[in-house]
């Protein structure tokens, strides 16, 4: 009798939840599981359409060595390279720079500098098709804003922006600043809305105002906040294509273009897809070490991404 006890379960000490759990609750469970599959497969199959296929496929389209080569022995991919370097550089700190110091004055609780700080967003929430387009309609030779407004002011004519490369190059620049300051500002500005309060009112104790305030308190608790946002914008301006390619085209005769405008016109306009592709990839030497040495950074500041 014990044995059959024993076969049946009867004398075994079951855990609470065995006891507490009905069978239907089992069947529930099971279709929780078949659910989370279905909203999942749906999203690895998007991935893998539009995310890892194109990279794959894109890396197998630039993997041989003789389009590196044809890339080299043009002149205009080094002007291209150089054009990068620069518009990246001077893009990305102004930018963090400017933000972080536009963050403290909009910090100030008046209702005057929260309405400029949405007027101030503005560019930032339109498309970029529209403000870029617009900076060339303002910019472009006799016709555009800028020059028509000089001539009826000095009775001379404009400098003709997007004529000199080296005004065109700076036109390019300031668009992407003037587009992207509004983002990163509002970033900061809640960065410094999570400071603490009693952390300021020390520093005024100490003696820390005005900009010893910005440099021994604000900015160290920011330091992280910044090398992120400066990574992301890192990684983002080497792949901007719109800027350029909307405001100065590459003009005067493609010596302003960066190497995503340059990879699309190759691809596209010249029908060398392939040699395309490569231009876009050869950022990648400079793009990997940078990413590299600001998460090497970020990690050194105990920042937990």
């Amino acid at each position: 009798m014990s044995s059959t006890k024993h076969a049946l379960g009867f004398g075994r000490s079951l855990p609470l939840d065995e006891w507490r759990r009905p069978s239907w609750r089992i069947h529930q469970q099971g279709s929780d599981t078949v659910w989370a599959l279905a909203f999942l497969v749906p999203y690895v199959g998007v991935f893998v359409a539009f995310v890892a296929y194109p990279v794959v496929f894109g890396l197998w389209m630039g993997h041989d060595p003789t389009l590196y080569g044809l890339l080299m022995s043009d002149p205009r991919f080094a002007d291209t390279a150089i054009n990068t370097l620069v518009f990246v550089a001077i893009g990305v700190n102004v930018t963090m720079f400017g933000a972080l110091l536009l963050s403290g004055f909009f910090m100030r609780r008046t209702w005057w500098r929260r309405l400029l700080l949405a007027v101030f967003l503005i560019p930032w929430a339109l498309p970029g098709f529209v403000v870029f387009t617009s900076i060339h309609f303002m910019l472009v030779t006799q016709w555009g804003l800028l020059d028509s407004l000089i001539r009826a002011v000095t009775g001379e004519d404009g400098p003709l922006f997007l004529v000199s490369t080296p005004i065109a190059m700076a036109s390019n620049i300031v668009a992407y600043i003037w587009k992207w300051l509004p983002f990163w500002t509002l970033i900061f500005v809640a960065g410094r809305m999570a400071i603490p309060q009693d952390i300021y009112e020390a520093a005024d104790i100490d003696g820390a105002t005005g900009h010893k305030r910005l440099i021994y308190v604000t900015f160290p608790l920011l330091a992280s906040v910044y090398l992120i946002c400066t990574l992301l914008d890192t990684v983002w301006t080497l792949g901007d294509f719109p800027t350029v390619y909307f405001v100065s085209s590459g003009a005067p005769a493609r010596t302003t273009e960066v190497l995503a405008t340059y990879g699309v016109r190759e691809a596209f306009d010249f029908a060398r897809p392939y040699l395309g592709v490569a231009a876009m990839m050869s950022a990648l030497p400079i793009l990997i070490p940078v990413v590299l040495l600001l998460m090497r950074r970020v990690r050194a500041a105990g920042v937990q991404l």
